[in-house]
């Protein structure tokens, strides 16, 4: 069990001053954003943490990015991580928590898991007022003439309930309000969490909320949240979120935890605010973007980069030999059952065919200019053959350094290698760049990231999708970056094509405009923006004891108390 120290004193070897904390209890507490006014600044190197594609049961890149920052820490060098909150849909359904796990996690992990200082409960609120004047203003006389056909704001839960992917509201009129077609997403796809992560003051927050487009009119012009007179309700519902969360690693490293975008849906990284402080405070931040380097590295790079202006000094590359033998086609994972025996031993051959998912994750890494590191995620049944042969892969295929990290099982012993290797990289030369200009139309941008990060050859559009680039072109939007919602569990658009995937057409069915995020997100595929449940949701295991206190049980005795 892991002893917890007092939150002031983290903060205080962090060299956040006690006038800068808002304290939760004895061990999580809200930095202040004055923290950024602060004189002085360490100008720290920033270390993006991400993966090859990962399977069902992840490949540990929070685990890694803990563990990095409390290695860099052990040698000798300030360090803080900075990762998204995790959200409560997963945590009961099939991920679990992300808190990281065994010798390299943050705690307290309960509450990290659960609801912290409330902030994905502030997103949910803010949004869902906005979403409730709407349909007060269609019932009200619909002044603004918004057409009901094209209203885009959608309401939020953070729960996995695929009963609310499309509902209707309003039904039989009269006192009910006007009857229309709707649905849920969860929380973490609202604009607004996107919009929490890219914000770099009160003010900026307050400015982007405005310019959220939520409907269109009948004759197709824009109606946004300053139009519905909401955005200041919404803005000051979201004064405390705005505000990032300190807690601690296992070993009393600080961990900056704050926002939380899905990367298979929105952008998937942690607040700019967050790396920001980290910066000021740390010779290194560690920062983790969502799922597999051609989702969260790519938003990361193209519309958190882009917005922030912070270039990153390296990046690290998760990969594990268990999800290299999935990608090699022999084998497979299913959710809910148990790992096939034979991915548990030995198999070079599979280990070189599924190689062609970090080869192409590698690429996809190194196409911003900036030095690769890939960290092997060591689990027992690894044997020392097939992680020569990994190295070898990884450094032809033009990583700079190759290491094991052994975090989950020793800590930041078990990640001083990586350290090593990072604080190495992170002095070699670098020349960052973005994947296209913003001057590229919106079809131009989809060609880029489907063809280069993808491997596409080419990409479709539905009718729908057609009809959304003409109204935004139209609209001037066209400027903005592209952020793309499709599977994280491929390369592709469709989870069942493994490795690296080519000669695939990349289907576009809708665009959706996020202009106060500064972005639009195009849906690919079958991505859903509500997530459901599996036959034995993780919830199904889970209690809480006399003392409130959160404790797991067996799946039949779970079956008992539902």
């Amino acid at each position: 069990m892991t002893i917890m120290k007092p939150i002031i004193s983290i903060a205080a070897k962090s060299g956040i001053p006690r006038k800068h904390l808002e304290l939760f209890g004895d061990y999580k507490a809200k930095i202040s954003l004055d923290i950024v006014k602060k004189p002085g600044s360490r100008k720290g190197k920033y270390v993006v943490v991400t993966g090859i594609t990962p399977t069902h049961l992840g490949e540990g890149k929070t685990v890694t990015t803990i563990g990095l920052s409390m290695a860099l820490n052990k040698l000798g060098k300030r360090s803080v991580a900075c990762i998204r909150q995790p959200s409560i849909g997963p945590f009961f359904g099939v991920k679990g928590g992300g808190v990281g796990g065994g010798k390299s996690l943050v705690v307290p992990e309960e509450d990290i898991n659960l609801h912290l200082t409330g902030d994905i409960h502030a997103v949910s609120q803010a949004h869902n007022l906005c979403a409730a004047f709407i349909d007060n203003h269609l019932y009200r006389g619909n002044a603004l003439n918004i057409d009901a056909e094209r209203i885009y704001w959608r309401r939020v839960v953070d729960v996995n309930d695929r009963a609310l992917r499309r509902v209707m509201i309003g039904l039989e009129g009269g006192d009910c309000g006007v009857e229309r077609r709707t649905g849920f997403d969860i929380t973490a796809a609202s604009e607004l969490m996107a919009i929490l992560a890219l914000s770099e003051s009160i003010p900026d927050l307050r400015r982007r909320i405005s310019k959220i487009i939520v409907a269109l009119t009948k004759d197709g012009k824009p109606v946004t949240c300053e139009d519905l007179k909401v955005a200041g309700s919404m803005a000051l519902l979201l004064r405390d979120a705005i505000k990032p969360n300190l807690v601690q690693t296992s070993e009393g490293t600080p961990c900056i935890i704050h926002t939380g975008p899905f990367a298979n849906i929105t952008h998937g990284n942690s607040s700019i605010i967050a790396d920001r402080i980290g910066l000021k405070l740390a010779d290194f931040v560690v920062t983790e973007s969502g799922f597999g380097a051609d989702c969260g590295l790519e938003k990361f790079v193209d519309i958190k980069c882009r917005q922030s202006a912070l270039k990153p000094d390296v990046i690290v590359l998760v990969a594990s030999i268990r999800a290299l033998k999935v990608h090699s086609g022999i084998f497979k994972m299913t959710v809910g059952r148990p790992l096939d025996k034979r991915i548990e031993r030995e198999d070079l051959k599979a280990v070189y065919q599924g190689a062609s998912n970090l080869r192409k994750q590698i690429e996809n890494s190194t196409i911003y200019g900036v030095p690769c590191v890939v960290a092997i995620n060591r689990f027992k049944t690894d044997t020392d053959e097939e992680i020569t042969l990994v190295k070898k892969t990884a450094l032809k295929a033009g990583a700079l350094f190759c290491v094991v990290s052994e975090v989950f099982t020793k800590g930041s012993t078990g990640g001083i290698d990586l350290g090593r290797a990072v604080m190495e990289a992170a002095k070699a030369k670098s020349s960052f760049k973005f994947l296209y200009p913003p001057a590229a139309s919106i079809k131009e941008k989809m060609n880029v990231i489907a063809k280069t990060i993808y491997g596409a050859k080419d990409v479709s559009y539905e009718p729908l999708a057609r009809a959304n680039v003409e109204i935004y072109e139209k609209l001037g939007l066209g400027k903005l970056p592209i952020c793309v919602a499709k599977t994280h569990l491929s390369l592709s658009h469709d989870p069942a094509l493994k490795g690296a995937p080519k000669d695939f057409v990349l289907p576009v069915r809708e665009i959706r405009p996020s202009v106060g995020a500064g972005f639009l997100y195009a849906l690919c595929g079958k991505i859903l923006t509500m997530p459901s449940l599996p036959s034995h949701p993780a919830g199904e295991c889970i209690d809480v004891d006399a003392g409130g206190r959160m404790k797991l049980c067996t799946l039949k005795k779970a079956s008992k108390l539902i």
